[in-house]
């Protein structure tokens, strides 16, 4: 299987990716680096796809736990090195989870088999960097 994306160039350092999806996405950089900050940038569209991959993976997974929560976010931070061209070295994952009475054992369950099994995003990234993984719940 494989996936196929067409990024066009729109101006200046402006691109438009799409998605086997059919959906589309805008790539700027900021007006530090010659762009004018109207897309998402490059390497934190990376992090964006780490937080979507593991996301899919989680909430269906407490649905069929039938774990009930009333919201949940992952906050992903990347560190770059120093090197040109740089890249994550570490990354930290958040995972906040909000509700009544949250069922920590299966929600930790659910993201530890988002993170050790399921997410192929995640695999990528541990090809190149330190992951750090932290499930944070935020009972109501």
């Amino acid at each position: 299987m494989s996936h196929i994306v067409t990024t066009q160039w729109k101006k200046n350092v402006q691109f438009e990716s799409d998605n086997p999806s059919g959906h589309k996405v805008l790539i700027d950089l900021g007006p530090e680096n010659g762009g004018k900050g109207e897309g998402l940038r490059p390497k934190a569209l990376m992090l964006t796809a780490l937080a979507g991959c593991s996301g899919v993976d989680i909430t269906p997974m407490l649905e069929k736990m039938k774990v009930e929560i009333e919201d949940f976010k992952i906050v992903i931070e990347g560190h770059l090195t120093e090197d040109t061209p740089s890249y994550y070295h570490t990354v930290t994952v958040d995972y906040h989870f909000y509700g009544k009475d949250l069922d920590e054992k299966k929600i930790n369950r659910a993201v530890n088999l988002s993170v050790d099994k399921y997410c192929g995003v995640m695999e990528m990234f541990r090809r190149f960097a330190e992951i750090k993984v932290t499930s944070h719940f935020h009972n109501s």
